[in-house]
């Protein structure tokens, strides 16, 4: 009896898979935090064996070469990338087999990069299922873009050869189990399934409806910007990254928190927008731990820069602290749990209102305000508040002196970019206001929109 168990990563929009067969089990694309995979195997009496990555991933660091040490498993990575480590070498055709009846077909599916891999497994007593990385997604497939420019359109012709050979060579029945595709931004769009096959894909999914063409020019227009701290990841994964260090950092007291502000470290506060808004530590910066917390707080933070976490508990630090990790910030400088009174001293707390999009509209009629939108690219042309400052929040910290003096309205599509926003501009003295409604609300609740 085979078993499939995913391993999710919400944060990080991305699956990782045990399969066991009730004594032999692998594992496809791990996050660094091998402990999750360690434990569900422990609990089953899996031995694990075999490790196998379908790609040099680019939106974590990779847990795969600290599983193999861990446990003596094989490490299947594709024998053209140019890793500096001991693996196991494996090519398109290549067949591994698992336990006493499990095995492992590779296929070569370029287009994520140009050494994807999917493999697909057959057992006796099941149809097959294919694990396919960031090659075909449930009702999408991976970005060819993450590479650079240089490379862009080639591997989105190859991303549809790909798809294509695998719906060609697969039954329809055959389950597809994707890396990506769950709000990971290795995905050229996001699909709200939770499994799918080859047939249905071939019903539903544009690379398999449509022409390469039509494909190739609807993907291209879709993509959008990706978080920075990509770049910092392939590198990582190609140089064999060990196990993190999740040690508990050291308790900051209030001098030391205000200190590391004084310098430029960046403090964090992972409490919720509201908890924040109401009160916190000035010159403190808020990434909700109730958000996609890694993924924006990877994406501005300048690469290297020192960091301490404040969190209501010490297991919402804890959390963070694992969260940041799977990105590759493994130094966590000082933490602190508790309330903002406590870490503060005797130094005053800061706030800053928050409101609707209603509120925005009568204070529009009584007063001149900056609305600054810090949504992305393609959310400002689709459409935008009209007379709207746009500046997408990746850019924020190096557009500050964009920002008018005065009071500034700030707002996204739903609230935790505009809270992160917000908390940037509080800390740069902008007198501020979080917007913490939906986007949609804004054309009913009497702002005159604007679209291009």
């Amino acid at each position: 009896m085979i078993e499939i168990i995913a391993i999710d990563t919400p944060s990080l929009g991305d699956r990782s898979y045990l399969v066991g067969d009730g004594t032999t089990a692998f594992v496809v694309d791990p996050q660094r935090d091998i402990d999750r995979v360690l434990d569900l195997a422990g609990v089953r009496g899996w031995r694990i064996t075999n490790v196998f990555e379908t790609h040099i991933h680019n939106d974590y660091v990779t847990g795969g070469l600290a599983l193999a040490c861990a446990t003596g498993a094989a490490y299947h990575v594709n024998g053209a990338d140019p890793v500096s480590f001991e693996r196991t070498p494996v090519e398109d055709g290549d067949v591994i087999d698992v336990g006493a009846g499990m095995r492992v077909r590779a296929m070569a599916t370029p287009g994520h990069t140009f050494t994807h891999l999917s493999y697909v497994l057959e057992a006796p007593g099941r149809s097959p299922a294919v694990f396919t990385g960031g090659s075909l997604l449930y009702g999408s497939t991976g970005r060819p873009d993450l590479l650079g420019p240089a490379h862009t359109s080639e591997l989105v012709k190859r991303q549809y050869a790909s798809a294509h050979r695998l719906a060609e060579v697969l039954p329809d029945e055959v389950e597809i189990y994707p890396t990506h595709g769950f709000g990971s931004f290795c995905s050229a769009s996001q699909s709200e399934a939770d499994r799918s096959t080859i047939g249905r894909e071939k019903q539903v999914n544009p690379v398999l409806t449509q022409d390469e063409r039509a494909y190739v020019d609807e993907l291209l227009a879709g993509l959008d910007a990706y978080p920075a701290y990509y770049a910092h990841m392939a590198p990582a994964n190609l140089a064999g990254p060990a196990a993190p260090d999740l040690t508990d950092p050291a308790t900051a007291d209030p001098a030391e928190l205000r200190s590391r502000i004084e310098v430029g470290e960046w403090v964090v506060d992972l409490r919720s927008r509201t908890a924040f808004a109401a009160g916190h530590v000035v010159g403190t910066l808020n990434f909700g731990a109730d958000g996609s917390f890694a993924t924006y707080l990877g994406w501005l933070i300048p690469w290297g820069t020192a960091l301490s976490l404040l969190g209501d508990t010490a297991d919402q630090v804890a959390d963070a602290q694992r969260e940041l990790a799977r990105i590759g910030i493994d130094r966590i400088e000082a933490a602190a749990s508790g309330t903002p009174e406590m870490w503060s001293g005797d130094a005053p707390l800061g706030s800053f209102p928050r409101a609707e999009f209603g509120e925005l509209a009568l204070v529009r009629h009584h007063r001149p305000v900056t609305v600054l939108d810090v949504r992305r690219d393609l959310e400002w042309a689709q459409d935008h508040i009209d007379g709207a400052l746009h500046i997408p929040l990746h850019d924020l910290m190096d557009r500050l002196g964009e920002v008018p003096a005065g009071e500034v309205w700030v707002h996204c599509q739903a609230g935790y970019r505009a809270s992160i926003a917000a908390s940037v501009l509080a800390a740069a003295g902008h007198l501020v206001v979080a917007v913490d409604d939906e986007f949609d609300r804004a054309a009913s609740a009497g702002l005159r929109m604007a679209a291009g």
